[in-house]
């Protein structure tokens, strides 16, 4: 166990980043995870635990703190009437669904697998982030028929992989199908609850692996979860309401440039 000394700079570093990504879960619909599991992954591995299911508790850790995060966003989002429940209940069981199927996918996976499909997502999330444009479109409406059945699930289980919410593929999802960004953001929050939810049960009761960090309970591990959360709560309604008073683009411009960033120096560790 290292010393407290070494402890107190990485438990400030956690706190920081928990504020930060409570503001990103309500701004801009990107979900916190996309921030967290790359902090957890760094002090982890700053504290010497990097064994082959490191990845999987920076995930599992990072859908726990959504589900406070993304209940916070969900109710600040539904306050101003923004929430669309009728794509919640729609979408619901398929998210939930597919999320499941990643918690199954990502604990048979070895950490440097999972660390490369984050990065790998993680780039194209970036990409669409800088370069897309308001005025993109697939359709008019939200998918019909048999569509919502194949789109649901696949939003659910790429958000486990990655250990985000539902906001980096919900959002995208939701605007090319015609619904205005504010509304897609604060939907997106309820996306991210509908993950996580299930998601977590079942990594808290899935056996833990040697070599995880103390007080990992199944592969959440507790005074990540509590660090982080300490902080998202009181910084995700700043987002929501941030996110109904300014124009978010340049922001999210900048901050892909910054997911870029670290998405990169993630396939460095893996492939080098």
């Amino acid at each position: 166990m290292p010393d407290l000394a070494a402890l107190l700079p990485l438990l400030a570093f956690l706190l920081l980043i928990g504020a930060f990504a409570g503001v990103l879960a309500g701004l801009l619909g990107v979900g916190g995870g996309i921030v967290l599991v790359p902090a957890f992954y760094y002090v982890f591995q700053t504290l010497g635990y990097d064994g082959p299911h490191i990845m999987q508790v920076c995930v599992a850790t990072s859908l726990a703190t959504i589900v406070v995060t993304s209940l916070r966003s969900v109710r600040a989002h539904a306050a101003k009437g923004a929430v669309d429940f009728s794509i919640l209940r729609a979408w619901g069981p398929g998210i939930a669904v597919g999320a499941l199927i990643g918690v199954l996918v990502a604990t048979r996976l070895r950490s440097e697998t999972l660390t490369a499909i984050f990065a790998i997502l993680a780039l194209i999330v970036a990409a669409y982030m800088a370069f897309s444009k308001p005025h993109w479109r697939l359709a008019d409406d939200m998918p019909r028929g048999a569509k919502p059945y194949l789109y649901s699930p696949a939003v659910g289980f790429l958000s486990v992989l990655m250990g985000i919410g539902g906001g980096s593929f919900g959002v995208p999802l939701m605007t090319l199908h015609g619904v205005v960004i504010h509304r897609a953001v604060a939907t997106a929050a309820g996306f991210g609850l509908l993950i996580a939810l299930p998601s977590v049960a079942l990594f808290l009761i899935l056996p833990a692996q040697g070599g995880l960090p103390p007080f990992t309970i199944g592969l959440v591990n507790g005074p990540a979860f509590l660090a982080v959360v300490a902080m998202t709560v009181l910084t995700a309604p700043l987002g929501a309401k941030l996110a109904h008073a300014t124009d978010p683009g340049p922001l999210k411009r900048i901050f892909a440039g910054f997911l870029f960033l670290v998405a990169l120096n993630m396939l460095r560790k893996v492939l080098f």
